[in-house]
């Protein structure tokens, strides 16, 4: 029967020198409170110390939640993680070399868990091939500290592979809804499931501690079994929150039934995107939209997606899916990015990556914060700025096509639309298109060797990457091609010869014209997994058509 203790008493089981997974994303299934407490034990005491510090998504508000608290010199000696954007306090420590840093892909985590929880000597994957997880580049590793060697390359059968190597987990730390007094777990009002089973499976058997955060203490054996996420024996301790504040449901709400699939909203009563650029690219990338499509939309600028899908009576066309479980529904944005509204389902954290690495995608967005001729993407390191990867290396390796999407310029760009036209009021500070990326998140070589379809969508030109790198396609009604394009990228890109319009309608306050599009539509037939079936390296397939200048 697991101990109902304080966040104090639970810090306190921690030890110096342990390796503490914790689960979430944003602050979804993050034990906030006990996370706080670690934090002021250390501050107060100087203990926990010299922690090894593994987690999958970013965790955090960007504010002062989440691994942000763990974010002191002395307390965390190596992170191991994919994301470290939404914890200033963590990044700072990777920044200022105080510690060692490891950033690797999301799903390779969520699912690493799985290979410790079996014994199993540990993860071999594809994902991470040609980046700057691939040893052969950077090994993954995030500062000048950080200098043994962790991400092997293998070759099985003449095949590379990247093999990630298991670890004890020596403590975990989960969060629920509910425990009843044996340590059952259910998670009923989170907005989602994420990694709290493979985690917790994880540490019990490499002989450590599992602690969970709850809300509500329930009577042994009163949660239905079907309920119950994790079982009692893989629970060694459980805290009650005891302040609502302590167990948000996000980053964005206390408590939202929508999120947690208990009511369901009308989606068109979700307030639409503001008439500014990133409208304007959202609906240009969801001309790439599909019917029948299995979609992943990622964090910023791709978040829209879902809001344009909604306001053009799409969403019931397309599954928009996020890569930490939720199914269907209209994606959150921002603070709640990872959620969904009506959601139709929501699985594991793991069992997402496992669907998308296989090839259960069809089409991706992505953010897009730098790329260069070569067509290689950087999201994960900005003049030594720490942010991490995510799941954007899962995704974009898994996806047959990849849209990515973003604003042309960065640093104060102003734009104004209307009457069918794009004007730019005011140029960003900083350029995106780069002769050469600060650090290769994503490989174009990678990407055409596997015959992916690639798609950079910005307010004003859409490129598509060729075996001759980065070629444009089209240029938003309005804009200068000489001014505002080329004199603003960092290398000369091939200008297709004929160089399409973006739709006029996409630049006005109401647009209406998506529908029609998708429905006119459809994907290639899904067929048995065969050797040449997509997401295998050198595997191509026919693309769905593009949505062009239509």
């Amino acid at each position: 029967m697991a101990q109902v203790i304080t966040a104090a008493e639970a810090v306190a089981r921690i030890p110096d020198g342990a390796t503490l997974g914790v689960s979430g994303l944003g602050l979804c299934g993050w034990a906030e409170e006990v996370g706080t407490a670690i934090e002021t034990s250390f501050l107060d005491g100087g203990h926990p110390r010299g922690l090894t510090l593994v987690h999958g998504a970013g965790i955090g508000n960007a504010l002062g939640a989440g691994t942000h608290h763990l974010g002191h010199e002395g307390l965390v000696a190596k992170w191991f993680g994919a994301h470290t954007g939404v914890a200033p306090g963590m990044a700072h420590l990777i920044e200022e070399n105080q510690c060692q840093a490891y950033c690797i892909p999301q799903g390779v985590v969520v699912q690493l868990f799985r290979e410790i929880a079996a014994h199993r000597p540990g993860m071999i994957t594809t994902v991470g091939l040609g980046t700057f997880v691939d040893p052969r580049i950077e090994g993954a590793k995030m500062n000048k500290v950080t200098t043994d060697d962790y991400v092997q390359v293998l070759e099985i059968e003449g095949k590379e592979y990247l093999f990630y190597r298991s670890f004890p987990i020596d403590v975990a730390l989960i969060r629920a809804t509910t425990a009843d007094e044996k340590g059952n777990l259910a998670m009923d009002e989170e907005a989602l499931l994420l990694e709290q089973l493979p985690l917790a499976q994880a540490a019990k058997n490499t002989g450590g501690i599992v602690i969970a955060q709850v809300k509500y203490l329930a009577e042994g054996g009163s949660l239905h079994p079907k309920h119950v996420r994790v079982p009692a024996p893989l629970v060694d301790y459980v805290v009650v929150a005891s302040s609502p504040e302590f167990h948000p449901q996000t980053a964005g709400e206390a408590y939202n039934p929508a999120l947690s699939g208990d009511m369901k909203v009308p989606l068109a009563s979700v307030p639409p995107l503001p008439m500014n650029e990133r409208l304007v690219v959202a609906r240009r990338a969801a001309m790439e939209l599909v019917a029948g499509a299995v979609v992943n939309t990622g964090f910023g600028y791709p978040d829209g997606i879902g809001s344009v899908a909604a306001q053009e009576d799409v969403a019931g066309l397309v599954t928009l899916t996020t890569e930490v479980g939720a199914i269907g529904g209209e994606p959150g944005v921002d603070l709640n990015f990872g959620t969904s509204f009506n959601a139709d389902a929501l699985i594991e954290h793991h069992a997402t990556f496992d669907w998308y690495d296989g090839g259960g995608i069809d089409i991706a967005f992505l953010g897009l914060a730098q790329t260069d001729q070569y067509g290689n993407v950087n999201v994960s390191r900005f003049s030594g700025r720490a942010v991490g990867i995510g799941g954007f290396v899962n995704i974009t390796q898994g996806s047959p096509t990849i849209v990515y999407c973003g604003a042309f310029t960065a640093g104060g760009l102003q734009v104004e639309t209307g009457d069918g036209e794009m004007r730019v009021v005011q140029e960003g500070k900083h350029q995106k298109f780069l002769d050469r990326v600060e650090q290769i998140t994503f490989s174009g070589a990678h990407a055409i060797e596997r015959g992916q379809r690639v798609l950079y969508v910005t307010e004003r030109a859409v490129f598509e990457l060729s075996e001759e790198g980065m070629t444009l396609i089209e240029i938003a009604p309005g804009i200068d091609l000489e001014l505002e394009v080329l004199a603003q990228m960092g290398f000369n890109p091939k200008v297709a010869d004929e160089v399409a319009l973006m739709p006029s309608g996409i630049f006005n306050p109401r647009w209406g014209g998506l529908r029609s599009i998708v429905e006119g539509r459809s994907l290639p037939g899904r067929g048995p997994r065969t050797e040449t079936t997509p997401h295998m390296d050198g595997d191509k397939r026919s693309a769905p058509p593009t949505g062009g200048g239509a």
